[in-house]
């Protein structure tokens, strides 16, 4: 039997709840497994850790995740600590330091979820985002200067390397042609970025010729927007920089219903750190302890580290209870209309695991 080694992270605000919950769900679908079983570690880092110790995460941090398998990470944030302290000193540290350069991000409807664009069906708006993750527009170069004085300046450097858009793009292409659809929208800004986000195009076009059975077309950022609202059915696979997609993928999660459902991974597709796993959804302080938060996120997040550990099976036995619990209105948290609480949801889902695991069990 297989042991998975998980680092869980729960960091700020109902980060400290929905891992938690993620974390009963992979347990659950662990114990109907004869093949493989979890060995969680939890790190206490984040806003507190913070007041405590002037950082995000202890400077050796890195080492102490390196040999896991998986992360799983709640969210990072805190409304008395600068949310650019948080976010470099925890979340981006992780990526970064691991080289985490591909954010996925699946959006579909699920069942039972009243999306906002009523005139589509739930087949039309079944996209994956591929975000940039490791350089672009967060890359983290730039400064300040003269700060206080009429000739303050601060920069911002967007950086973009051959190498990491080519890489990024490749995959888009890869998980696009393992699609149905085999159809990849690149997004870019070149009309008006016309250095970086050029090349971006440059090298798109000469990467898609490596993928001729993928149908690849080209669409600006902000007509992009529009595109999602108005015609979902022609988008699939979607891949963008790291501001754009950042931004994308959110406007993706509304139009499928709530952020609190959105998932992401956050990949090392070589496979020579380990990969981290969370939803999208942020730190939410004005919920947080209220046991109202939206633990989907979560447990589509288990979802896509279960596959990207090969555990395909436990996959699609989770997502399919997942969906069975969206179905149910009376199991919908207040982002979604309802007023089921983070552990209804979490224990609806676990019972679906076990009733799955006992039938099995039954038939064998």
């Amino acid at each position: 039997m297989r042991t998975y080694r998980i680092a869980t992270i729960p960091g700020d605000g109902i980060g400290k709840e929905v891992v938690p919950a993620g974390r009963r769900v992979l347990e659950a679908i662990a114990a109907g497994s004869p093949n493989f079983r979890f060995d969680f570690e939890d790190f206490d880092w984040g806003g507190d850790y913070y007041r405590k110790h002037g950082v995000m995460m202890p400077a050796d941090g890195l080492d102490a995740l390196r040999g896991k398998d998986a992360i799983l990470f709640g969210s990072a944030g805190d409304p008395h600590i600068p949310d650019h302290v948080t976010l470099w000193g925890l979340r981006l540290k992780i990526c970064q330091g691991f080289d985490q350069y591909a954010n996925v991000r699946p959006t579909r409807i699920l069942p039972g979820i009243d999306a906002p664009l009523k005139r589509c069906a739930p087949k039309d708006l079944d996209w994956v985002i591929v975000r940039e993750n490791s350089e672009g527009e967060y890359s983290g170069v730039g400064g300040r200067a003269h700060q206080g004085h009429p000739i303050e300046v601060a920069t911002d450097v967007s950086i973009m390397t051959r190498a990491g858009v080519e890489r990024i793009l490749r995959f888009a292409f890869r998980l696009a042609q393992s699609r149905p659809r085999k159809r990849l929208t690149v997004i870019t800004k070149s009309n008006a970025q016309r250095h970086a986000m050029v090349m971006w195009d440059e090298i798109a076009l000469q990467v898609s010729k490596e993928f001729p059975d993928v149908k690849c077309d080209k669409e600006l950022v902000d007509a992009a927007t529009a595109r999602m609202v108005n015609r979902p059915a022609t988008l699939d696979t979607i891949v963008a920089t790291n501001l754009h997609a950042d931004i994308l993928s959110d406007l993706a999660a509304a139009l499928a219903g709530s952020l609190g459902i959105a998932p992401t991974a956050n990949l090392d597709p070589e496979r020579r750190y380990p990969s981290m796993f969370e939803p999208i959804h942020g730190s939410a302080f004005d919920i947080m302890g209220k046991g109202l938060a939206n633990p989907v996120g979560t447990f589509w997040s288990a979802v896509m580290m279960l596959e990207h550990l090969g555990e395909r099976s436990a996959a699609r036995q989770l997502m399919e209870a997942i969906e069975r619990v969206t179905a149910n209105p009376a199991l919908h948290t207040g982002d979604l209309g309802g007023k089921a609480t983070t552990a209804e949801v979490t224990e609806a889902v676990c019972a679906m695991l076990a009733s799955n695991a006992a039938a099995n069990s039954q038939a064998a």
